[in-house]
């Protein structure tokens, strides 16, 4: 894969625009890629909706906005519902499996991950890391960005002294996602 276009969505307090940093600062400054990021929230700090969408690409970006996402990362039924139908008929949703359930919001072409990013959070006994998780997801699913590169990016974007606790959920979200047989992106 030499590009994607990746919307990022659930509510504020999700973790939501920080996974997309994430993502476009593991492409762009820890990998070999071209990103953008743009991001839009509700007016309130927690519980609006938010998105981020991160274009990832091996040529130069002309043009940051994306209609028809490639990939959809959604944290919630909402961000699914509003976001699903964007998806490009060949596209991949990778959702969060204890919050989301899947109706006809999406292509019925698209392929789906199921990743109980929430559930391995709390096992952590940090519920809060349930988007690093998604984040190490993505790595093991999307053929893009290299996991060492999304390492370094989460390390360079999380707070100090949190590090132990953010390698452990990423590393636990690549692992599921290597644990799915036949999936491919």
């Amino acid at each position: 894969m030499r590009s994607a276009q990746i919307k990022v969505a659930g509510f504020g307090g999700q973790g939501v625009i920080l996974a997309g940093i994430i993502l476009g600062k593991a492409a762009s400054i820890f990998d070999k890629y071209h990103a953008t990021l743009i991001q839009s929230f509700g007016p309130e700090a927690r519980g609006s909706a938010c998105a981020a969408q991160v274009m990832i690409d091996a040529d130069p970006i002309a043009y940051p906005y994306i209609k028809h996402p490639s990939i959809l990362i959604a944290f919630n039924q909402d961000a699914y519902q509003l976001f699903g139908r964007q998806l490009q008929p060949d596209g991949l949703l990778i959702y969060e499996q204890d919050i989301v359930v899947l109706d006809d919001s999406h292509p019925a072409t698209v392929r789906t991950v199921a990743v109980p990013a929430t559930r391995i959070a709390e096992e952590l006994g940090r519920r809060l890391v349930q988007n690093i998780v998604m984040v190490g997801a993505f790595a093991g699913i999307v053929d893009l960005i290299s996991y060492e590169a999304v390492e370094k990016a989460v390390l360079d974007s999380i707070p100090r002294g949190t590090e132990e606790l953010n390698s452990k959920a990423l590393a636990r979200g690549y692992e599921f996602s290597k644990s799915l047989s036949a999936v491919t992106a």
